[in-house]
């Protein structure tokens, strides 16, 4: 049986949020920049956000990349995934 294509609900190229939560450490959000820039080169760190917990102890980073591509996202994601200091990837 020849592979279906995948089917998606988005339109390609489009902005595309991506929250990732972990640790309050030194680096982390230098760190995902990193990974995100690998998988979508234009993208512009200056407009990460950033949001602390309540109390403190863990750090919500969005990014919002321009994706192409379903198989972008998906390879962005299982990078974000792997990364050792990365708890949740939304």
């Amino acid at each position: 049986m020849p592979d279906q294509p995948r089917k998606t609900l988005l339109e390609f190229p489009c902005e595309f949020p991506i929250k990732v939560m972990g640790l309050r450490a030194e680096g982390f959000a230098q760190a995902i920049v990193e990974v995100v820039l690998s998988h979508a080169p234009d993208f512009d760190p200056a407009t990460v956000a950033m949001r602390p917990s309540s109390k403190g102890n863990y750090l919500s980073v969005t990014v919002t990349i321009r994706a192409t591509s379903q198989d972008q996202l998906d390879a962005l994601y299982r990078a974000l995934t792997a990364h050792p200091m990365v708890k949740v990837v939304l």
